[in-house]
């Protein structure tokens, strides 16, 4: 397998089909806008989409914190990524913090959100541009950018409201209100709430489970899945017929098949 990129604020690790992005800027509460992550974000991407036998993405923050979005001393200061005038700061967004929205919906891989403390802001919305979402019993969560007098300009006013439907996303959106563990899993915005200590050995299992499919046909499924919200059903079906095409011709099907009838753990090769 091919070396994992170099990145800046983040740490890769990759065992098992599974890559763990872990976002370690503890110092500054793994936040976004001031920090090289969204760069690591993308190129973490761009190097799975790249390597066919990683089978799943997991992300996590490294300390107190999953993400706490934006650098509110910046916004203060009117410095870095919110410098400028209204020009400037649309190009920044457009360069800056709008790319990690677009890389995680380019990803060929199911992605697992681990969120193991605050999720504010922004890095609320990192965790809604994933998958799927588990959250440690203590972790908080909040689409607060109205609270400092700005909107979710990186996409989630259109995430949140996919994820649990418009009226529920707008009061969260309005209110600007954190909630815990308990009220997003209730919500549907996290699949699971687990004990803080048990959070990367669930998130990693899960991916892990993703990551032994065949290779081919799960990323397959990933896009079949992402194309599915945007597509009439008879278009839908008719891209259906060209993946299944596909699915039926490769070897990990056969295998798949005769594992199956044979009743032994399948070999994927990713052809």
């Amino acid at each position: 397998m091919p070396t994992p990129p170099d990145l800046v604020d983040a740490r890769l690790d990759v065992a098992d089909g599974v890559a763990t992005l872990v976002l370690d800027r503890d110092d500054v509460r793994n936040e976004l806008t001031g920090t090289k992550l969204v760069d690591d974000i993308e190129r973490t991407v761009a190097w799975i989409n790249a390597e066919p036998m990683i089978g799943a993405l997991v992300i996590t923050g490294a300390g107190r914190a999953f993400s706490s979005g934006g650098n509110v001393k910046h916004m203060r200061d009117r410095a870095g990524s919110f410098a400028g005038d209204v020009y400037e700061v649309a190009q920044r967004y457009r360069a800056g913090i709008q790319r990690m929205p677009l890389a995680l919906r380019r990803l060929d891989v199911p992605a697992i959100a681990a969120i193991n403390g605050p999720a504010i802001g922004a890095g609320f919305d990192l965790a809604c541009m994933c998958d799927i979402r588990l959250a440690a019993e203590h972790a908080t969560m909040g689409e607060t950018f109205v609270n400092v007098g700005i909107i979710p300009a990186d996409g989630g006013a259109w995430l949140l409201q996919r994820l649990i439907g418009y009226q529920r996303a707008a009061e969260l959106t309005f209110s600007g209100r954190v909630i815990d563990a308990e009220e997003a899993r209730g919500l549907g915005i996290v699949l699971e709430v687990v004990p803080g200590e048990a959070l990367m050995t669930r998130a990693q299992g899960l991916a892990a489970s993703f990551a032994a499919k065949p290779p081919r046909a799960l990323r397959l499924t990933k896009q079949l899945v992402r194309s599915a919200a945007r597509m009439d059903l008879p278009e839908f079906l008719e891209l259906c017929t060209v993946y299944q095409g596909i699915c039926h011709n490769t070897d990990d099907h056969i295998e798949a098949v005769s594992a199956m009838l044979e009743k032994r753990v399948p070999r994927f090769g990713g052809r």
